[in-house]
């Protein structure tokens, strides 16, 4: 939507960012290399990953966010996970009260209705490669070494392989997502306006014996200075905009799903998208002419088509539970608060410690950590077996470099800070390799064939911490630096999202759940 420069607006809710929850948000509220799409932001060089500076997710600079550059993925959350949030100080944020939400953001026309959505504004389909050869070996093979599916994904207790969802809508063969689900009939309601090419530039502020009031923001919008005033509240999203409020743990906290993988030459005939990864004329062309005339082939599905959840095989099971609490025990003698929550969900023998996945072209991720696929593609026929570690121990940090918006905040990770995350990641890489010899997977690769690197053969712990110490890099999930605690426990916000010494300050970002809506209009 256009806006005149120099304008002064005025809403009853400002809501700062035009991501994914921004998008969503303003729908709930009226209820009662180099890619201009993408922030491009990297981290400071990584000690614990051989001094390289990696990728730090990739935030969408558009209109939805990164729901409009991801993988497209529609993963369930862990109960245990959620649940966890109460535990350290956040009690209404439970599962019990969140799985209602959840379901009510996405339709899955071929549900179970206990346990999935069916009216929600994101659609999610099954891949139309279901019955792919690939896709039915992955199923089968985690059956053939005794993890085959517990639960449906989406009852929040699940471990073992299964095909994935796609946020693609069933009917028109196109991405679903923020801007579809929410945005575009946003548009259409008058009582929410939507401005794009706008950057804000600070918030404004009133302070007063009952604290310190939002009244709005300063943005730079289509290249013109416009303040725009909040009625009720101001709402951030994107980032971190520094307050008038003394909080040091604002920007601490970040943490990541680290993620990583091997690339399997696969046998002649086998089909996979590595053609179209280097893309090579003759297969853009004919995939774009079959999703042209038939809405079909590779353009109707994301990024990944199947998952498991996967504890540590060599620590599951009865037998094994002395074995992996010494194991814990070892590097988190004395665990309290998060540490404390993280290491009882992993001594769970019912919870996974990574998530595994099938990525049908290779992943060269020794080049600079900057990309999962990698800048320079091999020749020849590639699949991927990826991993990303559940619930990382280690933290680190994002903060402002300057006080102009325009200048990217310094990131610094701290991948692999904590010991731990290094062993239970490589631990769970070297059931890769198990897994990859297992039937029916097997019967698809080439026996001692080609891989990504001549590093990625594993035969042993060492040689598997190496590994991801090279290659190592962020799923895209980069979450926490506003961390929804206790004050006293590194909070910045209360379990109602306020900023804490403000009176109607939200921040709603990936650092809390999307669950912001209706709390906001419970205490408006």
């Amino acid at each position: 939507m256009s806006v005149k420069t120099n304008e002064d607006l005025e809403a009853d809710y400002v809501i700062v960012g035009g991501g994914t929850s921004s998008l969503v948000l303003a729908a709930r509220l009226p209820e009662d290399d180099r890619s201009e799409a993408d922030w491009q932001l990297i981290t400071t060089p990584q000690v614990n990953r051989a001094g390289q500076p990696c990728n730090q997710g990739a935030p969408g600079k558009l209109l939805g966010g990164s729901s409009g550059i991801n993988g497209q993925a529609s993963i369930a959350p862990s109960k245990a996970r959620i649940d966890a949030w109460s535990k350290l100080g956040a009690t209404d944020w439970t599962w019990k009260k969140l799985s209602p939400c959840y379901k009510k953001s996405y339709t899955l026309h071929w549900v179970d209705q206990n346990v999935n959505g069916d009216s929600g504004l994101i659609n999610v389909s099954f891949p139309a490669v279901l019955q792919d050869p690939l896709s039915k070996a992955w199923v089968d093979t985690f059956e053939g070494i005794g993890y085959s599916l517990t639960a449906d994904p989406f009852s929040g207790n699940s471990i073992g392989g299964y095909s994935e969802l796609a946020a693609v809508d069933y009917e028109t063969k196109t991405r679903s997502y923020a801007v579809t689900g929410y945005g575009l009939p946003d548009m259409q309601r008058p009582e929410v306006r939507i401005l794009t090419k706008a950057m804000v530039r600070k918030i404004l502020f009133d302070a007063s014996d009952a604290g310190v009031t939002a009244k709005g923001v300063e943005a730079i919008v289509q290249g013109g200075l416009s303040t725009i005033k909040a009625k009720n509240e101001a709402i951030i999203d994107q980032f971190n905009v520094p307050v008038v409020v003394e909080n040091p743990y604002v920007g601490e906290n970040l943490q990541d799903h680290l993620m990583s993988g091997i690339s399997f030459d696969v046998k002649k005939g086998v089909i996979t998208g590595n053609p179209l990864m280097r893309q090579e004329q003759e297969a853009v062309q004919n995939t774009m002419q079959i999703y042209t005339e038939h809405k079909a082939g590779p353009m109707t599905i994301g990024g990944i088509q199947s998952s498991a959840f996967m504890p540590i095989i060599e620590y599951h099971g009865p037998n094994q539970q002395e074995a992996k609490q010494a194991y814990l025990n070892k590097f988190i003698p004395q665990p309290e608060g998060r540490d404390q929550v993280i290491r009882d969900i992993y001594a769970d023998d019912n919870e996974p410690t990574c998530s595994m996945f099938m990525f049908l072209a290779q992943a060269n991720l020794h080049q600079t950590g900057k990309s999962f696929v990698g800048q320079e593609l091999l020749p020849g026929n590639f699949l991927s077996l990826g991993l990303e570690l559940s619930l990382p121990f280690s933290r680190g940090s994002a903060h402002i470099a300057s006080a102009d918006p325009n200048v990217p905040p310094t990131i610094d990770s701290q991948y692999f800070s904590n010991p731990l995350d290094l062993g239970i990641m490589a631990r769970n890489l070297l059931d890769v390799e198990r897994i990859h010899k297992a039937d029916p997977l097997a019967k698809f690769l080439v026996h001692s064939g080609q891989r990504n690197h001549l590093d990625a053969f594993l035969t042993d712990l060492e040689l598997a911490k190496k590994y991801l110490r090279d290659t190592a890099t962020a799923a895209y999930h980069s979450c926490g630096t506003v961390a929804m605690l206790p004050r006293e426990k590194g909070g910045v916000v209360d379990e109602k999202l306020r900023v804490y010494g403000t009176t109607n300050l939200r921040e709603w970002d990936a650092s809390v759940f999307p669950w912001a809506a209706d709390t906001i209009k419970s205490d408006a």
